[in-house]
C-alpha cells in the first residue's frame, strides 16, 4: 500500500531524528546509513528514497533546527530597535534561551562542533557550516556601524573590530555552554551577565564608568 504524503514526510522526520541520535552517540564518520536505518526502524531503501548520501542527511539535520533560529535571525536583521546595541544583546540572550530550552538545538551544535570530521564527502559541508558565521559577522558590522552613526557606540571603538570581537565572544559562549553539558543550566545566569557586560562596555555611556 502506497504511503500518503504525510506518512512519507513523517518517515523523513523519523530518519533525521534517528540520524541525530546516531551521529551524537557514535560520531558522524562511524555512523553508517545502515545504522541510521536500524535506529529509525526503516529499510536502507527508505533512507535512499529521501537522501542520496550521508552528507545530504547531515544537512537536513542542520536545516531542521533553522526554524528555531529564524526568529532570532529576523530580529538581528531588523532595524526596529532605536539603539542597535540592544539588537545585539537581545539576539545573544535569545540564543542562550534557545540553547537552554531546546535539547535538539544543543545536540545538533555538539554534532557539528565535535562529532564530525569535515573530510571526503563532508569537505563541502564545511562551507555550509561556516556560512552562517560569515552572515552573522556581516550583520554585526552593519549593526555596529549603525550604532556608531546614531551615537550609541563609544566613539573610540571601531565598528568592524567590535563585530569581530562579538563574533569571537559568541563562539566562546557556545563552546562554554556545550562543554558544561549537564551543568549548563547552572551557568545561564553567568552567561547572561557576561552578555550584558559585553554589550554595556561598548555603549557611549560606558565612558564615564571606565574613565
Amino acid at each position: 500500500m502506497r504511503k500518503t504524503k504525510a506518512e512519507t514526510e513523517q518517515t523523513r522526520v523519523e530518519i533525521i531524528d534517528a540520524a541525530r541520535r546516531a551521529f551524537h552517540k557514535f560520531g558522524v564518520s562511524r555512523t553508517s546509513l545502515e545504522k541510521v536505518a536500524q535506529m529509525a526502524g526503516v529499510t536502507r531503501g527508505a533512507i535512499y528514497w529521501h537522501f542520496d548520501n550521508k552528507a545530504m542527511l547531515f544537512n537536513a539535520l542542520r536545516d531542521q533546527i533553522q526554524t528555531t533560529l529564524n526568529p532570532l535571525d529576523a530580529g538581528l536583521t531588523s532595524d526596529d530597535t532605536p539603539d542597535p546595541l540592544d539588537t545585539i544583546e537581545k539576539f545573544l540572550l535569545g540564543f542562550i534561551d534557545a540553547m537552554e530550552n531546546n535539547p535538539l538545538l544543543r545536540q545538533t551544535f555538539e554534532i557539528m562542533m565535535w562529532r564530525c570530521e569535515y573530510v571526503n564527502e563532508f569537505a563541502s559541508v564545511l562551507y555550509e557550516i561556516v556560512r552562517p558565521r560569515h552572515d552573522f559577522l556581516s550583520e554585526l558590522k552593519i549593526i555596529y556601524a549603525r550604532a556608531a552613526d546614531r551615537g550609541f557606540l563609544r566613539p573610540t571603538l571601531d565598528p568592524e573590530a567590535m563585530a569581530y570581537d562579538t563574533l569571537s565572544f559568541t563562539t566562546g559562549i557556545i563552546h562554554n555552554w556545550l562543554i558544561a553539558l549537564g551543568s549548563a543550566h547552572e551557568h545561564c545566569p553567568q552567561i547572561r551577565a557576561s552578555i550584558h557586560s559585553h554589550v554595556a562596555l561598548r555603549r557611549r555611556d560606558a565612558i564615564s564608568e571606565t574613565d
